[in-house]
């Protein structure tokens, strides 16, 4: 078994592999508290045939034995996925479905599943965290690592992963992810806040990002893989400089229409003149 480690709001935050799911590309234990996450990705070697995007399926699990439950009564198994897994299977696809390659179509899978649920109220968190360990440790092509923290406004003051408790007196909570570069993806909502205070609390979040980028960047000089090799696609250089000249112009001054519908509008005019 391998791990690294780091301290985050006063609690180890503990990427490990090699213990669990060995079968798999990659399998990373995320652990930071009481909470306790293991992502697992696998990918075919095969690319599936006459597809033009990338068959990606996330699946995030929260089970009431995480919990220390065990369903009874009526209903003694668990169903479907409830809507907290459906969102949380998307937030953690969004970061990370744009970092494989072009070219790369072979049937992939990430399963992420909550082993223990502790009140840190993370375990979405980890997820990313876990998925994108586990992705950048195997041999499937990915352009990681993907760091994320939760940031809130508690008290006029910045809380990084805030828990069960201070989520509910904060004025506002960020789920924040990114590269070491730049921020990929924010979500959240709260009352309304100044644009200088969210802009501060992106900042205060990517430099947190970074230290878990740096982090599973550390397991992976330990326990990567060598990545498979992807062919890119052949594109038509003439075709790409002839749409740029034909939309890119205007693409730039239609972006920044303020009214969605109207900027909705003018970008569905472009795509009907370059695609007639």
């Amino acid at each position: 078994m391998k791990n690294v480690e780091i301290g985050l709001k006063g609690k180890p935050l503990t990427l490990e592999t090699g213990l669990f799911a060995k079968q798999a590309d990659g399998s990373v234990v995320v652990r930071y508290g009481d909470t306790v996450v293991l992502a697992t990705a696998v990918a075919k070697k095969e690319a599936r045939e006459n597809i033009d995007f990338f068959p990606l399926t996330i699946d995030y699990q929260e089970k009431a034995y995480a919990a220390g439950k065990i369903p009874g009564g009526f209903f003694k198994r668990e169903g479907r996925p409830t809507e907290k897994e459906v969102l949380t299977s998307r937030l953690i696809d969004r970061p990370t479905r744009p970092l494989f390659p072009d070219g790369f179509y072979s049937e992939t899978q990430g399963i992420i599943s909550v082993l223990s649920f502790g009140n840190e109220n993370i375990s979405d968190i980890l997820g990313i965290i876990g998925m994108s360990s586990a992705l950048c440790i195997s041999d499937i092509p990915f352009d990681g690592p993907v760091g994320a923290v939760r940031i809130g406004i508690l008290k006029d003051s910045f809380v990084v992963n805030p828990d069960l408790q201070e989520i509910e007196e904060c004025d506002f909570t960020l789920v924040v992810a990114g590269t070491e570069e730049a921020v990929m993806m924010v979500e959240g909502g709260g009352l309304e806040i100044t644009e200088a205070v969210l802009l501060e609390a992106l900042e205060i979040a990517h430099k947190e990002v970074r230290r878990v980028v740096d982090l599973q960047k550390e397991l992976v000089a330990v326990a990567g893989n060598t990545k498979r090799t992807v062919t890119p696609p052949q594109l038509d250089e003439k075709l790409m400089e002839s749409v740029s000249d034909l939309s890119l112009e205007k693409i730039v001054k239609s972006i920044i229409i303020p009214d969605k519908l109207l900027r909705q509008d003018a970008l569905n005019e472009i795509l009907g003149e370059v695609i007639p």
